[in-house]
């Protein structure tokens, strides 16, 4: 029986009968015999020793596909577990799947693993890559399999199997004398994989995530295509490291937490001045854009959200108080939309009201796990710049356009000039039937499609009540934040019974578009601290510059220059203390002020400051009044 090969140019490969996706690789050429990793058969991707049997469209993958840097990763934790084995005899292995940026391993053994031991294993790995060893997939029968396991003492794969559906294939891979359970696919040999890889920390983990199985020992490590793409990534976690928020933030004196209010956040004077300059720049953006300010209850009987659907779909991650010697049971406000919508209810709303743009910078509270929480990243308190657009269907593509032009310039503004759109679809703990969720999904996928804008999907990440459009901002080293969101929903307008008086006297349920910006305002101000590394741009620097003398000849003059400054609404500080003018610049450095005005005598003789960028190090001698232009024209905020 013969087998035609459909391959991505269109082209076809016919063969007498079965053949290997190795085969066909050497056939198409010896470069791409070399690079080869895997292959796709029919878009499911599988080892490139597989067997093709019956006609196909096949793929081969090598390292510049997109798949393949989690095909790399998955086999570097198969590596990293046959050092482990080889270099301390007795430890089992359980699981090792690939993660963003790279994989881990968990591990049971009695001993701890130190960072000597990672230096060795990660060398061990090296050598192992060098081997060459052929990586080949074989199918057991479960009891074998399991028997295998067993006499090896590995009970937590012997327990894998048994857990498995009847109907599971059992496949092991072979790379020299280790052994594995895995789904694969895999590369061909352990020199495909190069040496791009670092082992880069060992953390606890619960057997299969539950606290009450046995404590395992995770080893994680990154891998990349090339050694070239690793430092460059070790390069990024460095800058990382330097931008982090939390510490910036002591740098700067901006917030702190304690375990007190594990997950809320203490704003200092200067912090809280970047976060009311923030959320006033926010203001005024949807006030030009014709929304209207609200503010809701923080505690609402537990009926409301009942009806909403929260309490049941969200009520984990909600706070909950009892009332009434506890009859009755409130919900701490975890996010503003049943509220807006009793705000709609009040009165009749017609047709010509709509769109309505109902906004609130209302303070919510989630119940996240502690080990979740992330300096002001991740807590459990939080403000949204959250709205919510009532509107009719045919008003949805013309809003998401709107809402999508404001979310450019703001952004644009803010200084990210690059996003990713990801639509997100049903999840499987939802409301509404699918009958409704094909209607919200296509009619969002429509309307990002009309406001000009590319996306991906991201199957079963909606929320439960309708399929939203994530926004992905990239910051200035390269990483990612989802922020923004723009969500569909017909739902919750019924189950709060919503309504308006459309144009024929009927009574019809208006669509709710849920969305944000920055989302919360504490996670983007993080944000913002590691995209500017703490060097905020001047209208939302706390302190927009610090008056320092020289001398004690300018102190009267340094008092002058700093009322000039704040009556025409700059934030200065002032230093007069007899300290040497290089230890003011350094210590001013740190907390990131941008602009140090320096005077002297002579300075204060010729009403002039000696106006210096603490960022850059670049420094002029102007008039005061001309200082003051230039400070004051760049710390006017946008729009």
């Amino acid at each position: 029986m013969s087998v035609s090969l459909t391959l991505p140019d269109g082209s076809v490969r016919s063969y007498p009968g079965p053949v290997s996706g190795t085969t066909l690789a050497t056939d198409i050429g010896p470069g791409l015999a070399k690079a080869a990793l895997a292959m796709r058969i029919d878009g499911k991707l599988v080892d490139l020793a597989a067997v093709i049997e019956r006609d196909a469209k096949i793929e081969i993958i090598t390292r510049k596909s997109p798949e393949a840097l989690d095909l790399l990763r998955h086999d570097c934790a198969h590596v990293m577990a046959e050092a482990v084995q080889e270099l301390f005899p007795g430890t089992q292995v359980t699981i090792g799947p690939s993660v963003e940026n790279g994989f881990y391993y968990d591990f049971a053994r009695e001993q701890p693993f130190t960072p000597a031991d990672l230096e060795v294993i990660e060398k061990r790995m090296h050598e192992i890559v060098d081997r060459d060893e052929a990586i080949a997939r074989e199918v057991w029968d479960r009891d074998k399999a399991a028997a295998f396991f067993l006499d090896k003492g590995e009970i937590y794969k012997a327990e894998i199997i048994r857990d498995l559906a009847q109907s599971e294939e059992i496949s092991l891979y072979r790379q020299g004398d280790f052994i594995d359970l895995c789904l694969g696919p895999h590369l061909p040999s352990t020199a495909k994989l190069g040496h791009g890889f670092k082992l880069t920390k060992v953390a606890g983990a619960y057997w299969r995530g539950d606290h009450r199985n046995a404590m395992l020992q995770r080893i994680y490590g990154t891998a990349w295509r090339d050694e070239k793409e690793l430092k460059e990534y070790l390069t990024r976690l460095e800058e990382a490291e330097r931008r982090d928020h939390r510490k910036l933030g002591r740098e700067m004196d901006l917030f702190h937490l304690q375990e007190e209010a594990a997950g809320s956040i203490f704003w200092h004077p200067k912090g809280w001045t970047l976060y009311r300059a923030l959320e006033n720049y926010i203001r005024r953006k949807i006030e030009a854009d014709d929304y209207v300010e609200v503010r809701t209850p923080q505690l609402v009987d537990s009926s409301l959200y009942i009806a909403s659907g929260h309490w049941e779909m969200y009520g984990d991650n909600m706070l909950k108080v009892p009332v009434d010697e506890g009859r009755r049971m409130f919900g701490v406000k975890p996010m503003n939309c049943p509220g807006h919508v009793q705000i709609f209810n009040q009165g009749l709303v017609s047709y010509r009201d709509l769109p309505m743009r109902m906004a609130e910078f209302g303070c919510c509270h989630r119940n996240e796990p502690s080990g979740a929480l992330h300096g002001i990243m991740r807590v459990r308190q939080f403000v949204q710049d959250d709205a919510h657009i009532f509107c009719t269907a045919d008003q949805v593509v013309a809003e998401t356009k709107r809402f999508c032009r404001l979310l450019e310039s703001v952004y644009a503004d803010l200084g990210f000039s690059e996003f990713k759109v990801i639509l997100a679809t049903r999840p499987d703990k939802r409301i509404g039937t699918d009958a409704e969720w094909d209607k919200n999904e296509a009619d969002l996928g429509a309307a990002i499609e009309a406001a000009g804008m590319t996306y991906e999907i991201a199957p079963g990440e909606g929320a439960f009540y309708g399929p939203k459009i994530e926004f992905h901002l990239k910051d200035a080293i390269g990483r990612t934040w989802q922020c923004g969101t723009h969500q569909l929903d017909s739902l919750l307008p019924q189950r709060l019974d919503a309504s308006y008086i459309a144009a024929d006297g009927s009574k019809q349920r208006p669509v709710m578009l849920h969305r944000a910006i920055l989302g919360s305002l504490e996670r983007f101000i993080g944000i913002l601290i590691e995209h500017y590394a703490g060097h905020l741009p001047l209208w939302l620097a706390p302190t927009q510059a610090v008056v320092a003398t020289i001398t004690s000849d300018a102190d009267g003059y340094a008092a002058q220059v700093a009322a000039a400054l704040r009556a025409r609404g700059l934030r200065v500080e002032v230093d007069t203390r007899n300290e040497k003018i290089n230890l003011k610049v350094r210590e001013h450095s740190l907390t990131k002020a941008p602009y140090m005005l320096v005077l002297g005598k002579r300075e204060a003789e010729n009403a002039q400051v000696a106006l210096r960028k603490l960022h850059g190090g670049e420094q002029a001698v102007l008039a005061l009044d001309a200082a003051i232009e230039q400070l004051v024209a760049e710390a006017t905020p946008p729009g």
